[in-house]
C-alpha cells in the first residue's frame, strides 16, 4: 500500500500531456506542446468533488395546465438547503515516450446517481514507434487524440462546470445553452508559435449505435453522418503580462440519430429545481438551461475572445447555430447565444477573485412556429483558493424568460437568489 501510494505521488510531475485538475488547470485550453520525460508506465489518480448549498426563487405566470387534477405549470416551493454532492474521478497513465490515455468517470451527479464513463481516448504527442524522423519532426507540432472525448467545439468548453469538476469555473453554472458532448472519434491539433489549428471527426451522437432507423420522410436519411469539427485561432502572450486567445470554430452534421452538442451532459445544472414543477431529480437535471433541440441536422458556428492583463480576464462568446429535429420536416430553425464575463483575480498567486457575467439566449421554438423565444441570465461571483486543491465561490443570479407561450411553465419565469459551492479538485 505505501509502495503504491509512493509510486502514484512520485508519477504526478510527469503529466504534463493533460490539464490539471487542481487551479493550475486554470484558463488551459488545447493541451500545451510540452516534452515530458518517460521513465516506465505510470498511473495519477485525479478527481473533482462539489458541495453547493442555494437559497434560489422563482416565479412564473403561466396558464395552469391540469393533468390528473394536478397543475404541472405550478413551480415548485424552494426552500434554502444543501443540495446533492458530485463527485468525477480521472485516470491518467503514461503508456509510453508521448502516449497516454485518459479515463474519466462520472461518480455521482443529478442525472446520472449512480457510477457512469464519462470517456475515455488515447493522446499521441510523439509516436517513436513509427521511427520516422519527417513524422517526429510534424508531432513537435502536432497532437492526436482517439476515443470518446470531449467535444472541442469552441472554447467556452474549456471554463465550463463539469459535475464534481467544478474548478475551473469562475461562476456555479454554466450557459443557458449549453455547448457541451462527448463523441467518439479522432482529433488533430496543430499548435505553431501562437497559431492553433484544430480538426475534428466523431460518430455525431453521445453513444455509439449500429442500427439503422426509420427514416422520418424529408428529414433524416436514417444514416448515421458523422460531426465534422474545426477551429482556427490565435493564442500568445503578446506583450509582458498580456495574452490574447482568438478562435473561431465549426460544427456540423448533415443528420443524427440524436445528436446532443446542446444537450450533452450527463451531470446536469448546479441550479437545483428553478423553474420545474416537480421535485430535482434525474429526469428533470437541468434546471436553468434551454436546449433548443437540433438534434438531427445542425450546423454551429462559435467565436471566442479570451483577454488576460496581470490579474483580469475578459472571456467573450459568440454562437450561431442552425438545424432541425428529426421529425421537423418543414426547413431549419435558428438559435444565438451571447455570453461576456469579466474576472479580477488578486491577492497571494491570485487566489482570490471577483467577477461578473451577461448571457444571453434566443431560440426559434420550432420550424413552424413563428415566434422566437428569448432568456436573459446576470450573475455575479466572488470566490476564494484557499489551496490550490480547495476552493470556495459564491454566485448571485438573475435570470428572466421572454416570450414563452401561455401554456409554457416558464412563461413570464424568473429566478434569482445565491449558491455557495465548495470544490476540491486534484
Amino acid at each position: 500500500m505505501i509502495f503504491g501510494a509512493a509510486f502514484l505521488l512520485s508519477s504526478m510531475s510527469s503529466f504534463a500531456q493533460f490539464r490539471s485538475g487542481d487551479k493550475s488547470g486554470i484558463n488551459v485550453f488545447e493541451t500545451p506542446k510540452t516534452d515530458v520525460p518517460f521513465d516506465g508506465v505510470k498511473v495519477k489518480i485525479g478527481g473533482g468533488f462539489t458541495q453547493s448549498f442555494q437559497t434560489l426563487d422563482h416565479s412564473n405566470t403561466a396558464d395552469p395546465k391540469m393533468v390528473a387534477g394536478v397543475n404541472q405549470n405550478e413551480l415548485i416551493s424552494l426552500v434554502p438547503g444543501f443540495n446533492l454532492a458530485s463527485a468525477n474521478l480521472a485516470l491518467k497513465t503514461q503508456l509510453a515516450d508521448g502516449v497516454a490515455l485518459n479515463m474519466e468517470l462520472y461518480l455521482a451527479s443529478r442525472h446520472h446517481n449512480e457510477t457512469w464513463v464519462r470517456g475515455g481516448f488515447i493522446q499521441f504527442d510523439k509516436v517513436p514507434f513509427l521511427k520516422s524522423d519527417f513524422i517526429d519532426n510534424i508531432m513537435k507540432y502536432t497532437t492526436l487524440k482517439v476515443g470518446q472525448m470531449e467535444v472541442n467545439y469552441g472554447d467556452a468548453h474549456f471554463r465550463r462546470s463539469d459535475g464534481g469538476n467544478s474548478i475551473y469555473n469562475p461562476f456555479v453554472e454554466n450557459y443557458i445553452i449549453d455547448e457541451f458532448a462527448t463523441e467518439v472519434g479522432a482529433e488533430v491539433d496543430v499548435q505553431y508559435k501562437g497559431f492553433l489549428v484544430v480538426g475534428a471527426l466523431t460518430n455525431g451522437k453521445l453513444k455509439g449505435d449500429i442500427v439503422e432507423v426509420t427514416p422520418v420522410v424529408g428529414a433524416t436519411n436514417g444514416k448515421h453522418n458523422p460531426s465534422i469539427i474545426g477551429k482556427v485561432g490565435y493564442d500568445n502572450e503578446v506583450m509582458e503580462n498580456l495574452r490574447l486567445r482568438l478562435t473561431g470554430s465549426v460544427y456540423h452534421t448533415a443528420g443524427s440519430v440524436a445528436n446532443t452538442l446542446f444537450w450533452g451532459d450527463r451531470t446536469g445544472s448546479h441550479y437545483f429545481g428553478v423553474m420545474d414543477y416537480a421535485a430535482p431529480g434525474t429526469g428533470n437535471a437541468w434546471s436553468g438551461r434551454y436546449n433548443p433541440g437540433l438534434s438531427d441536422k445542425v450546423t454551429a458556428l462559435m467565436g471566442n475572445l479570451f483577454v488576460k492583463f496581470h490579474g483580469l480576464e475578459w472571456f467573450s462568446t459568440l454562437e450561431s447555430a442552425s438545424g432541425r429535429a428529426k421529425a421537423e420536416i418543414t426547413g431549419e430553425r435558428r438559435m444565438s447565444q451571447f455570453a461576456t464575463d469579466l474576472v479580477y483575480r488578486f491577492g497571494n498567486n491570485e487566489n482570490f477573485w471577483v467577477g461578473a457575467r451577461y448571457n444571453t439566449a434566443t431560440s426559434a421554438v420550432a420550424a413552424t412556429t413563428p415566434y422566437d423565444v428569448t432568456i436573459d441570465r446576470f450573475s455575479a461571483s466572488a470566490g476564494w483558493f484557499v489551496t490550490k486543491n480547495v476552493m470556495a465561490k459564491v454566485e448571485y443570479v438573475n435570470q428572466d424568460y421572454k416570450n414563452f407561450a401561455v401554456s409554457d411553465i416558464r412563461n413570464g419565469g424568473n429566478f434569482n437568489g445565491l449558491v455557495i459551492e465548495a470544490v476540491v479538485g486534484f
